[in-house]
């Protein structure tokens, strides 16, 4: 079958030829379109002077070619070949007491735009282009023949999804609404149905574990807490009081039942719902403090235009909790925004740590566990930073 093929400038040969999987629209001649280069979601062939692979084109994504593969189309094997590969990377996961980590990472994994994520014996796939939407019943195929599974579902688009029900049954049996797993040991509940992501944030799985030791005897603030994954990790490692705080009712209802599962009363702490912004604003108004503040918001950034607000306000998230803690206290602050890389975090928070009088020490730089790899020849999908400092009093 002859495949449209697409030209492009012949400046993004080195990066093409390194395996960079993106091609921007903006990076392609002005009036390209879906005539040329075959219907939206279609294999086409890239060429770029002497070097040619196979992508999907996307007619409406700022992303125009997501590159798959350099000699030839996939088909059924060669999807099969790529998971089969990722399921190997992850076998060190499967001898602890982990049973929900992601299997396929997208970019991370040769499959752009496409995650998998497996809780217990259900597999969650979740698609970020609607022209790599083709793809799921491959994968789905491919993820019965390699994982053991029980059954698999779609994430399904935010425009497609209803309020009891983010997810459409692929093949098998739904999974129940009350699924729980364990994470290193200790259990959580994942609603597969109509929790955020796929269910759990698995990405801070390593870093709610680093934490655990450094809670013990400390009075532990945990802001956008959702579920209370990294609150539950610091009462295990024998937190002596622990504040968690999501601006979502629901949220903090799962905390509390996170806590039971794992034999802790939930009379015993505090959940607040409340924006964690307010709550800094109050907590450092009227004097309250912690030994360890944890900072894990949403993304502030979704395009490279708002990276200047973005800065701003993990800037003044993380001015606000230095003034909550305690002299030499801990502060454990994560971003998910890609456009804000490690650089310009590390860079922020001196800023954050200046304006509040401190001197921040980074004590543990870390990112994604090992179940989100990134390619070298793709920095984009170093999204995640996480670190640990000591907020030294300044002078």
């Amino acid at each position: 079958m002859k495949r449209p093929t697409i030209q492009v400038p012949l400046q993004l040969r080195k990066r093409l030829s390194e395996g960079h999987p993106w091609v921007y629209r903006d990076q392609l001649a002005p009036g390209l379109h879906v005539n040329q280069s075959g219907a939206d979601g279609n294999w086409v062939r890239v060429e770029c002077g002497d070097w040619s692979g196979y992508g999907l084109w996307d007619q409406h994504s700022p992303i125009a070619l997501r590159i798959f593969s350099h000699d030839r189309v996939p088909d059924q094997a060669w999807i099969t070949e790529q998971l089969a590969a990722a399921w190997e990377l992850r076998a060190a996961i499967r001898q602890g007491a982990t049973t929900a980590y992601r299997v396929v990472f997208g970019e991370g994994d040769g499959l752009p735009g496409i995650t998998v994520d497996l809780y217990a014996d259900f597999a969650v796939i979740a698609i970020y282009a609607d022209s790599v939407r083709a793809l799921v019943p491959l994968v789905a195929a491919a993820l019965r023949e390699i994982v053991p599974v029980r059954g698999i579902v779609e994430r399904l688009p935010r425009d497609e999804q209803a309020a009891d029900a983010k997810v459409r049954l692929v093949w098998g049996v739904a999974p129940p609404s009350s699924l729980v797993i364990e994470e290193h040991g200790l259990k959580f509940r994942a609603n597969l149905h109509a929790g955020q992501k796929t269910g759990l944030f698995l990405d801070h799985r390593e870093n709610r574990h680093f934490l655990e030791p450094w809670s013990y005897g400390k009075r532990v603030l945990n802001c956008f807490s959702y579920t209370g994954a990294f609150s539950v990790y610091a009462a295990w490692g024998g937190a002596a009081e622990i504040v968690s705080c999501d601006v979502a009712p629901a949220a903090a209802e799962d905390a509390r039942h996170n806590f039971a599962l794992n034999g802790f009363n939930p009379a015993n702490y505090e959940f607040a719902v409340e924006d964690c912004f307010t709550l800094l604003e109050r907590f450092a108004r009227t004097g309250r403090q912690f030994d360890l503040i944890i900072l894990d918001p949403p993304a502030f950034a979704t395009s490279k235009r708002q990276f200047h607000a973005a800065v701003r306000a993990y800037t003044r998230l993380n001015q606000l909790a230095l003034r909550c803690l305690v002299p030499d206290g801990l502060l454990a602050s994560a971003s998910c925004t890609s456009q804000v890389g490690p650089e310009a975090f590390h860079a922020l928070l001196a800023t954050a740590a200046a304006e509040a009088g401190r001197r921040l020490q980074i004590i543990h730089d870390a990112g994604q566990p090992v179940d989100h790899p990134v390619p070298a020849h793709f920095p984009e999908g170093r999204y995640l930073k996480f670190m640990l400092c000591r907020a030294r009093q300044a002078g």
